[in-house]
């Protein structure tokens, strides 16, 4: 990178820390930008602090204050079942019943505040955030905290949905004749359509609303709807303490297990590519699982008349669709494998993966990330997804390690964790979500400049992946190389000031991961932790390491909940999310190769 350039983005790193998010702000323009964020972060943090609980709504002004794009209709009195939706995937279906949330970093933290019977506790899980939950089965819901970001991300999701209850809440109140036909469905009666649109209409909800939510209740539609008609809520929250030093205490414990199958002699004398992606998309390529039981799972569609895979599957066996059947039936086979009673067919692809040296490990700890490990010369080339064609590792003794992909710092400390467990890292590539400011839901976005919120650095980097890296797989979606890239804190912690000022430096891609990872990787190079607040230029990684950073756009903040954080994962999310796979494993086997040939 030329000096002039590297002058030009000192500047405008300098200018992204120094100026407020909306720069000369007209007289009367009262649009929100990053001060009212960090109030509403300072506001939780602070609070969390007490030793007692602290009620979700002494957060609520300051919720409203920060006017999250993804809460834009907070302050309506209609509901914003957008944001109700999108917390409600990202907390466990319990939460209808939930009093007393409780957060802590360890075990021991929460025994010592006399949750000594969590282990006994139900386990829950939220859909669209992995989370380690535990519900004692009346009203209160202990999580685990992995790091500073579960915290930017748990909390606002939460205050969402209360809020947006509560407006519920109220709304039924006020229509006695939708209480009463609620509680008369909550006793199994079926109500008539003249029913069902008296009660739509207290709640101010379009048929497309009340079919969303009641995609996401599923059976505890009405059940819960009885509950928003009777209990106003007034959740309280309660930190357990917690330390910097915790997070990467809980990283050790989590990365303990993968040392004893990847061993020391493995982690010492192996080459090892680091992958932050998914642990559905890599075993699938490379295992063919999916593949080799293409009629069960083309026979499990028909039966199951799958809303979007039937249409799919019937276009293509037409030859009317140009989609990818390999992405089609990777997409079948997790509700295949994952349905009810379908445990003994998870258990044969494990067999079938751990044979040609693909390991999984669960995580059992407060770091909620699964873990792969896999062993090049135990693949075998006749099962690789034929975009693989021509690729054989085999002569390689390479390492894959492969991860779910972290919510924000929690990469800091896994990243932190790895480069201390080894010294042979060759490759980190990062896959991952982002919303786009200029693109379209399915594009893939590769960036070179990152503007990291949790350190104030902006970083650039050779991002050994461009256009031409994927562009060649990729159906429905456009490759985007050249972006900029912008870390932030939460999905919840940005609104239209916030967005429209990055927007005009330039920043088009905002996701939660790469910052805190680049972060990590500064110290893997250099003789010093990472400054704050500076521009850095990673050039020198190269000397080191591979480096690829690709994202996929899954959400676009500038129009209200086109967000698969809202909607849900498609089939048409698959495209992006496998030719970036095919791209990165492409790029691991080139290496492993060229590596074997000479003789290193």
């Amino acid at each position: 990178m030329s000096e002039q350039t590297q002058q030009s983005t000192r500047e405008q790193s300098r200018h992204l820390r120094e100026q407020p998010p909306i720069a000369s702000r007209p007289p009367g323009d009262h649009r929100t930008g990053r001060r009212e964020v960090e109030l509403y972060v300072r506001t939780y943090t602070t609070l969390l602090q007490s030793s007692g609980a602290v009620g979700v709504s002494s957060l609520e002004p300051a919720h409203y204050t920060a006017d999250s794009s993804l809460h834009a209709g907070a302050e309506e009195p209609k509901p914003d079942l957008n944001a109700f939706l999108y917390s409600a995937n990202r907390i466990p279906a319990c939460i209808v019943e939930i009093q007393h949330i409780v957060l802590g970093q360890t075990r021991h933290a929460f025994v010592r505040a006399g949750y000594d019977q969590l282990d006994s506790w139900e386990l829950a899980w939220a859909p669209g955030r992995r989370r380690r939950w535990h519900w004692n089965g009346k009203d209160i819901l202990a999580a685990y905290i992995a790091s500073a970001s579960d915290l930017d991300d748990l909390i606002p999701s939460i205050v969402a949905y209360q809020i947006e209850w509560n407006k519920m809440h109220h709304l039924l109140r006020a229509v006695p004749e939708a209480q009463d036909l609620i509680e008369r469905a909550g006793d199994g009666e079926d109500l008539d359509a003249a029913h069902l649109t008296v009660v739509m209409e207290a709640l101010l909800l379009d048929d497309s609303d009340w079919a969303r939510l009641g995609g996401v209740w599923g059976d505890r539609f009405w059940a819960n709807l009885v509950a928003v008609a009777t209990v106003r809520k007034r959740m309280d929250l309660r930190m357990l303490g917690g330390t910097y030093l915790g997070y990467g205490r809980s990283v050790r414990s989590w990365w303990r297990p993968v040392a004893h199958v990847a061993t020391e002699q493995v982690l010492r004398d192996r080459p090892i590519y680091f992958v932050s992606s998914n642990t559905h998309s890599i075993a699938n390529t490379l295992s063919g699982v999916a593949i080799r039981r293409h009629d069960e799972l083309t026979a499990f569609i028909r039966e199951t008349n799958h809303s979007e895979m039937l249409p799919e599957l019937e276009k293509i066996e037409a030859g009317e669709q140009r989609a990818s059947l390999e992405n089609l039936l990777y997409f079948a086979a997790r509700p295949y494998f994952y349905g009810p009673d379908r445990s003994a067919a998870r258990a044969e692809r494990e067999a079938e993966e751990r044979a040609i040296g693909i390991v999984h490990l669960d995580p059992t700890g407060a770091v909620d990330v699964g873990v792969q490990i896999i062993d090049l010369s135990r693949l075998d080339p006749a099962r690789f997804d034929s975009r693989l064609a021509g690729f054989d590792p085999r002569e390689s003794d390479a390492v894959i390690i492969n991860i779910n992909y972290p919510l924000g710092m929690a990469a800091y400390h896994i990243m932190s964790q790895i480069g201390i467990a080894t010294d042979q890292l060759r490759g980190v590539y990062v896959l991952g979500k982002a919303a786009t400011l200029n693109g379209r839901i399915g594009d893939i976005m590769l960036s070179d400049v990152v503007y990291d919120e949790h350190s104030g650095n902006t970083y650039w980097f050779d991002n050994c992946f461009g256009y031409e890296s994927v562009a060649p797989y990729l159906i429905f979606g456009a490759a985007l190389d050249n972006q900029k890239a912008v870390t932030v804190k939460g999905t919840f912690l940005q609104n239209e000031g916030y967005l429209d000022f990055y927007y005009r430096e330039n920043y088009t891609v905002v996701e939660m991961e790469a910052g805190p990872y680049l972060s990590a990787l500064y110290e893997d190079v250099f003789l010093e932790r990472h400054p704050t607040s500076d521009a850095i230029n990673l050039a020198p990684l190269s000397g080191h390491l591979d480096l690829g950073v690709i994202h996929y756009a899954s959400d676009t903040p500038y129009t209200r909940a086109h967000t698969l954080g809202a909607r849900g994962m498609s089939f048409y999310g698959m495209d992006s999310t496998y030719a970036s796979t095919i791209a990165i494993l492409q790029r691991i086997f080139s290496l492993a190769r060229e590596r074997v040939s000479n003789g290193g």
